[in-house]
C-alpha cells in the first residue's frame, strides 16, 4: 500500500509521485525485489532505474521541471519508427 508523504515543499507534478514512490521506476523496483527468479539477472536493470531517479532529480533542481521525456510523453505516442510505445509512465503525470 502507497501513501501520500507530505515534505511540505512544491515540486514538478512527476517528482511528487516519486516522491511518493508510485512512479513507474519505484514500482519496477518493487515487482523485480518480489521477485527473487530474477536474482543477480535484474541487477543492472534495477541499477538504471536508480540512475534515471538520480538524472530525474538533478534535471528538476537545474530546471525547474520535468524531464522532456517525462513531460511530453503522451498515451500512444509513436517512436521513430513507427511502433507504439508501451510503457504506461503517462499515467503518472
Amino acid at each position: 500500500m502507497r501513501g501520500y508523504k507530505e515534505e511540505g515543499t512544491t515540486t514538478t507534478p512527476f517528482d511528487m509521485v516519486v516522491l511518493n514512490d508510485l512512479d513507474r521506476f519505484h514500482l519496477v523496483m518493487d515487482v523485480i525485489n518480489r521477485l527473487p527468479q530474477l536474482g543477480a539477472r535484474a541487477a543492472y536493470f534495477k541499477q538504471s532505474l536508480r540512475d534515471k531517479l538520480i538524472e530525474h532529480k538533478a534535471y528538476i533542481c537545474k530546471h525547474g521541471d520535468d524531464m522532456p521525456e517525462i513531460a511530453g510523453w503522451r498515451w500512444g505516442q509513436k517512436k521513430a519508427g513507427g511502433s507504439s510505445i508501451s510503457d504506461t509512465g503517462g499515467d503518472n503525470v
